[in-house]
Order: C-alpha cells, then sequence, then structure tokens
C-alpha cells in the first residue's frame, strides 16, 4: 500500500521548515505502509519553492511540484490526478491537525473499504483550540452547508483528507472550485453520489500565522454553496450518502 501526502504551500517559506521535517519523522515512526510527502508549491512569490528543494534533497520520500497559479484546491487536484498511489492524502503546512489522527484517517481508505475519509472537528472525541471569532465563522458556514445543501457531514472544511484513488480519478473532474471551497464540494459531490466516506475525530489547533482571510473566504464559500445548491438542483435525484463516524 502506497501512500501519497500532499502539503499544498503559497509563501510558507517559515512554516514549511517546520511542519515538513515533523511530518516525516511521524511517518518514518508511525507509518504502516510505504509513504511520499508532495510539497505542491502553487504560486508562491517568496523563497517557498527553494525551501522545498532543500527540504527535498535532505529527507527521503518527499518530492516537489511546482505550479503556477494560486490555490489549495487547484493543488490537490493537480498533484492528486497524476498520482499512482493507492491512497491520496492531505493536511496543511502549520500540522493544525494532530498527527496522532493520520493512521486512523489512512486506514479508513487503505483497509476499512471507504472511499474518503475526513477529519471533523466537531465529533465526540475531538478537541478544538482557536479564536472565537474563527469558531463562530466556522460553525455559523457548517451549519449554512448542512442546510442549504442538506449535507450531513459534522466538519465541511477541515484539511485533513484521504481518497482512494479510483474516487479521486472519478470525482475531481467534476470539482470546479481550485480554492478553499474545494473540500466542500468534493465532500458534498462524494456524499451525493453515494461514496461511503468516513469521519475522523481529530485534535485542531490554530496557528496565530495561518495564511487564511477569514471573511473574504466565508464570502467565496458562500458563493461556492449557493453555485453548488443550483447545480445539484439540476442534476436531481435522491441523496445516497453513506457517512458513518
Amino acid at each position: 500500500m502506497t501512500v501519497e501526502i500532499v502539503i499544498p504551500v503559497w509563501n510558507e517559506q517559515e512554516r514549511l521548515p517546520r511542519g515538513l521535517p515533523r511530518l516525516a519523522a511521524f511517518l518514518a515512526t508511525h507509518a504502516a505502509w510505504d509513504w511520499e510527502i508532495v510539497i505542491v508549491n502553487n504560486g508562491s512569490t517568496d523563497r517557498t519553492e527553494a525551501v522545498a528543494e532543500q527540504l527535498s534533497r535532505e529527507h527521503a520520500g518527499v518530492r516537489v511540484l511546482n505550479l503556477p497559479a494560486k490555490g489549495r484546491g487547484g493543488a490537490l487536484k493537480a498533484a492528486w490526478q497524476n498520482s499512482a498511489a493507492e491512497v491520496l492524502s492531505y493536511m496543511d503546512v502549520d500540522l493544525s491537525t494532530g498527527l496522532e489522527a493520520l493512521p486512523t484517517l489512512v486506514a479508513a481508505v487503505a483497509e476499512q473499504g471507504y472511499d474518503l475519509a475526513t477529519g471533523s472537528r466537531l465529533l465526540p472525541g475531538s478537541r478544538t483550540r482557536r479564536n472565537w471569532r474563527r469558531e463562530v465563522t466556522s460553525r455559523c458556514y457548517i451549519r449554512l452547508a448542512q442546510a442549504v445543501l442538506g449535507t450531513r457531514l459534522s466538519d465541511t472544511q477541515c484539511g485533513f483528507k484521504a481518497i482512494a484513488r479510483q474516487a479521486a480519478r472519478e470525482l475531481l473532474p467534476q470539482v470546479e472550485d481550485t480554492a478553499w471551497f474545494f473540500d466542500t464540494e468534493l465532500l458534498v459531490l462524494a456524499e451525493r453520489q453515494g461514496w461511503r466516506i468516513r469521519e475522523v475525530p481529530v485534535c485542531w489547533e490554530e496557528d496565530a500565522d495561518s495564511r487564511v482571510q477569514v471573511w473574504r473566504t466565508a464570502v467565496a464559500d458562500l458563493r461556492g454553496l449557493l453555485r453548488l445548491r443550483r447545480r445539484l438542483a439540476r442534476a436531481g435525484g435522491r441523496w445516497r450518502a453513506q457517512v458513518n463516524r
């Protein structure tokens, strides 16, 4: 079993040298499968590319993919669509999601027959530390997504996922968003089409140096919700969700 772990980065010359070695050390100690880390540099304007290339020389099992355009969703699509790994995953460079949940996330796809596994900060057993503004914004968005899209998922935004290669190849061409709404769109499309989804409780701690522009992202996500709702309404059909926690 080969697992590819993608880390999308944009102007992360400071955080990348802190997060990548931690991830590589964790995998070397805890991974029961072959693995490769892919740093996807998407449109950085600082020294991120040079830093990523240096880290790939210093750590075995690490390679770099450079893309001209900014956007987390676009970075994931580019990396996953061309991967030969059986299980494809990703996490944010700040490692806000505790790595102790990674073996459970991967095992859901690699061993338990799920097509997609996603971290959730709102399940029993999850622990989250972040400022109240982001907490309120995130919870309101999730409630809105549940109301607008009818999703049963408890957390559509956590940057911590694993997906089977076949599911990725069928779902990724359908995902239109190339930025932050990518996560919600991927999950909801998978849920609508009956792919088996496992939600995994995680420990999540906010990074004070986050690159997320909360209000701008919130507006873009609201537009994404309305677009996806119209798309699903045109498609029709009943939900065939198989979400397990």
